[in-house]
């Protein structure tokens, strides 16, 4: 009787301590994505050129241009419009995300050939933005309170950096994503690297970030994201350029009506 209620009691024990670690996971992954966050609270809003490369598996290029407008909301996610500029065939293109804290995100397409915007239903956030490695779903600013987190371990990281590597699990079930790996630098808290991992756990893409420059003494913005698709050997780089930040962005700017008008 008293080996049983010895063996019950290292039993109880050992699963106290695996709680506590998972605890111990979640609780510094919410920390990190707290301290990431709070870092980026206060641009107020930003304007940026892009440059949009998209590579298929045997190399072969074709080059966009395009013209970024950013809006932070006080209590909600982030406002953006994406404008191409060049070639010919995809000018005056617009792309406009609402993002949301909790619940999906709003998302409308201006298309110049039609004359038409049309709205990106939550079944289509999974499809490829213009052809390109990105999906709908990767537009929107990743608000923290669409994930649970969990801390998995430290890491190097571009260029010999120290990183946290920080799990990030979508809410919302109709996400592409079963989730993603988020390698966060351990003094500037912003990301390095991210590895997104598909419905059933396989690694999908990788996106990474280089040229970081900081802003108004504040904001660190990546010249380069490159977004590879490890299954299909497709890859899409985004190159910025030109950042400017409080500009006085009217809310008009970031609505429907808008969109087929903006310039």
């Amino acid at each position: 009787m008293k080996k049983s209620y010895q063996m019950m009691a290292t039993l109880l024990l050992s699963v106290s301590v695996s709680n506590l670690y998972a605890l111990s996971g979640a609780a510094k992954g919410m920390s990190i994505a707290q301290e990431s966050e709070k870092r980026e609270t206060g641009f107020v809003d930003n304007t940026a050129d892009v440059q949009m490369t998209l590579r298929d598996k045997n190399g072969k290029e074709s080059v966009r241009k395009m013209r970024s407008w950013t809006k932070e909301m006080s209590n909600d996610g982030d406002k953006s419009v994406i404008m191409f500029l060049k070639p010919k065939d995809v000018k005056g293109t617009a792309m406009l995300t609402h993002s949301h804290k909790t619940g999906g995100d709003d998302q409308w397409m201006y298309l110049p050939a039609i004359k038409r915007v049309k709205r990106i239903s939550s079944a289509n956030k999974s499809g490829s933005f213009m052809g390109s490695e990105f999906t709908y779903e990767d537009l929107a600013s990743p608000e923290i309170e669409k994930y649970n987190y969990k801390y998995l371990r430290d890491s190097r990281c571009g260029s010999g950096r120290q990183c946290y590597v920080n799990k990030r699990s979508p809410v919302d079930n109709k996400s592409q994503y079963s989730h993603q790996d988020v390698y966060v630098d351990k003094q500037t808290y912003r990301p390095e690297k991210i590895d997104f991992y598909d419905r059933k756990g396989a690694l999908l893409k990788t996106l990474t970030f280089s040229g970081y420059k900081q802003h108004n003494g504040k904001f660190w913005r990546a010249a380069s994201m490159n977004m590879e698709n490890v299954q299909t050997g497709k890859s899409t780089t985004l190159d910025w350029s030109n950042f400017k930040f409080k500009q006085g962005l009217n809310n008009r700017l970031f609505s429907k009506r808008n969109l087929k008008n903006i310039r």
